[in-house]
């Protein structure tokens, strides 16, 4: 099946992020990165807040879906713990600096928050679960945890190795 130009607009505009950071996705440098022309880019997205509201949606789409894989169901269909296990899974082995940094970016545009607000509460534990409830407690410990491995590679450049990510995924998740 061949890949739309919708996705690898996105895909193209992710990779410019990883690399150079948010404030680096222009149509220029979006359309070299795809191959395509800054018309095509205008076409699929007509503004660069359009562009950027349509990659947050699609990395958080991206994580809901790996979640969901991780879980082997949706979060609905979950219980707190199996999301809880899924969410540590995905954020120490999917994470990267492209996601950091978009996440960054989100905390403080609301427009760009809602895909991941939309995502997010459906799957990791929330400080206000954890305000009363002694398990929640427990989970939104862990899943500070899971953020925490996710920024120490995106910010220090650091992979860890593949049976330490594997022991430190697996505690994350629980018993």
């Amino acid at each position: 099946m061949r890949e739309s130009k919708r996705s690898k607009i996105l895909a193209a505009a992710v990779e410019v992020v990883q690399r150079e950071g948010v404030t680096a996705v222009t149509f220029e440098s979006v359309a070299a990165e795809s191959g395509l022309t800054k018309g095509g880019l205008l076409y699929h997205f007509p503004t660069r807040v359009a562009l950027l509201l349509g990659v947050h949606q699609h990395v958080a789409r991206e994580w809901d879906r790996a979640m969901t894989e991780a879980a082997g169901k949706s979060a609905a269909e979950a219980t707190a713990e199996e999301r809880l296990a899924a969410y540590a899974r995905v954020a120490s082995r999917s994470g990267t600096r492209a996601d950091l940094l978009l996440s960054l970016e989100a905390s403080i545009n609301p427009v760009y928050a809602e895909p991941w607000i939309e995502v997010m509460s459906q799957w990791a534990p929330s400080a206000k679960e954890a305000e009363t409830d002694p398990a929640a407690f427990d989970r939104f410990i862990a899943r500070l945890a899971a953020d925490g491995l996710w920024m120490y590679e995106a910010l220090t450049g650091e992979e860890l190795a593949p049976g330490l990510r594997q022991r430190v995924s697996d505690r994350l998740a629980g018993p």
